[in-house]
């Protein structure tokens, strides 16, 4: 049985790009990631100063691991409380613990044990702090927003991890760890005032998305059922949890071992991992542009089968100007397969498990994706870059098998935005009785549609049993198209 889906709007009237509320979350988000790369540099260097190389990557261990342990903790936690509030809450947490390393620091040379436990504490937030994030896009947009935002969001991580290590180095020449540590907490400060005045829409939830109240025991393991339930979600978590798995490793690890063994040296790694940045930046830029892709399904299994042809070329091919080539274009490609699978997750998730997914989709690339590491390390070291730069781009296609194989992804779209000159024109759509709210959110009473098929149709969102929105056309005969 199908049901009218009123959880969000039918489109916001202004495209995201210049939505103001979306602007300040995006501003909050990318002072945040910045903070993010800045104090990753000032805890390397400072226990790089304190020990010595080998304590370097036990602080460094020391942050991963609760950062996995406790994210899908994160995600029971975003979906039981406001995430707008947790996040909050997280960065004035770790405003208020880096600041107070700082004056430490600027006291006392920094011990070594004081150093994994600021780690211990920042690891933890983060499991909070990432789920949430990924669970508001659809609180502060609508549906036919969540591509563009996707991919804004995207442009915003790779533009901050190109600034905050300069940043952080800048810092550190200047003045010490301690005001490394210093900008990295007045970052995460400066992030909290434009979090405060983003505007939130509660999601409306119904009584099939919203399970029984339990303990956070039964509410984990009831997202992962939902997860597992899901023709749509489910399919398009494990092929990008394969994906990460396969070409993750390639780049941070096999990248390097590639260049040593072909003798290109640290500028030809430095060159080969530029040109898959730039190509992730041109990527999530396309999104951002375009906020919609036709036939969105067929589109993740085509960029995904590139980006896996693209990763494996690299070590195939003879010159390092044509591995940068190659590494743009699977750059390129990587943006736009992970923007539209978080579009698409993000559309088909019902809001009472979005921050659980969320979780689900971080957990495959902070935790599982870096224990393949050690194995493609060994890999490489038996066998050579060229066969096991082949294995991992094959294991990265049977994502596309399980695209290829999944009705509901082959069929997925996302909702089309309003043509550009007609997203900020309310006007048409009050005539038909819609409502606008402060934030620019379009109400449609439910009498709307019946009047607007006079003209040709409606368009409604309807949602099955597992909560997979699908867009239909109403006829003026009655029947779907």
């Amino acid at each position: 049985m199908t049901t009218t889906d009123h959880s969000m709007p039918g489109h916001a009237t202004r495209p995201a790009h210049r939505d103001g509320n979306v602007l300040r979350w995006l501003t909050a988000h990318t002072a945040s990631l910045v903070g993010d790369s800045v104090y990753f540099v000032a805890l390397g260097w400072s226990a790089q100063k304190a020990a010595g190389p080998a304590e370097v990557g036990l602080v460094m261990a020391a942050g991963a691991l609760p950062r996995a342990l406790l994210m899908l903790v994160g995600g029971v936690v975003a979906d039981r409380f406001d995430p707008r509030r947790v996040i909050l809450g997280s960065d004035v947490l770790r405003c208020l613990l880096i600041l107070s390393v700082a004056a430490g620091i600027a006291l006392t040379a920094p011990a070594l044990w004081i150093l994994v436990a600021v780690a211990l504490v920042f690891g933890a937030v983060d499991a909070l702090f990432v789920p949430a994030i990924g669970a508001l896009p659809p609180r502060i947009t609508s549906p036919d927003q969540l591509a563009r935002v996707t991919g804004m969001r995207s442009l915003s991580m790779r533009l901050s991890q190109i600034a905050g290590p300069p940043i952080g180095g800048l810092a550190m020449g200047l003045g010490g760890a301690a005001a490394a540590f210093t900008v990295a907490g007045l970052l995460f400060a400066l992030s909290v005032p434009f979090l405060w005045t983003t505007r939130v829409r509660p999601l409306e939830r119904s009584e099939g998305e919203q399970p029984e109240s339990g303990t956070a025991r039964q509410d984990l393991l009831e997202g992962l059922r939902y997860i597992r339930r899901h023709r749509l979600v489910g399919p398009l978590v494990v092929a990008g949890a394969l994906c990460e798995l396969g070409l993750i490793s390639t780049l941070n690890v096999g990248m390097v071992l590639l260049n040593a063994e072909r003798g290109w040296g640290p500028s030809g790694y430095g060159w080969i991992v530029s040109g898959f940045g730039a190509g992730a930046v041109a990527g999530a830029a396309l999104l951002t542009v375009a906020g919609w892709l036709p036939r969105a399904g067929l589109a993740l299994a085509g960029t995904l089968l590139v980006c896996s042809a693209g990763a494996v070329s690299v070590a195939l091919v003879p010159s390092l100007w044509m591995a940068v080539v190659m590494a743009l274009v699977t750059g390129s490609c990587a943006g736009v397969f992970g923007g539209l699978n978080n579009a698409l997750v993000q559309t088909a998730t019902a809001p009472a498990y979005l921050g659980r997914v969320t979780s689900v989709v971080m957990l495959a690339m902070v935790g599982l994706a870096p224990l393949s590491y050690p194995l493609v390390g060994a890999a490489i070291g038996a066998w050579g870059s060229a066969p096991v730069f082949v294995g991992c781009g094959a294991f990265a296609c049977l994502g596309v098998a399980v695209i290829l194989t999944s009705g509901a992804i082959r069929s997925a779209e996302l909702p089309r935005p309003p043509r550009r000159g007609a997203e900020e024109r309310p006007v048409p759509s009050q005539e038909h009785g819609a409502r606008h709210d402060s934030a620019g959110w379009e109400h449609t009473p439910s009498g709307a549609a019946e009047n607007a098929q006079q003209g040709g149709g409606a368009e409604q969102q309807v949602q099955d049993g597992l909560g997979t929105r699908l867009t239909t056309r109403t006829r003026t005969d009655g029947t779907l198209g």
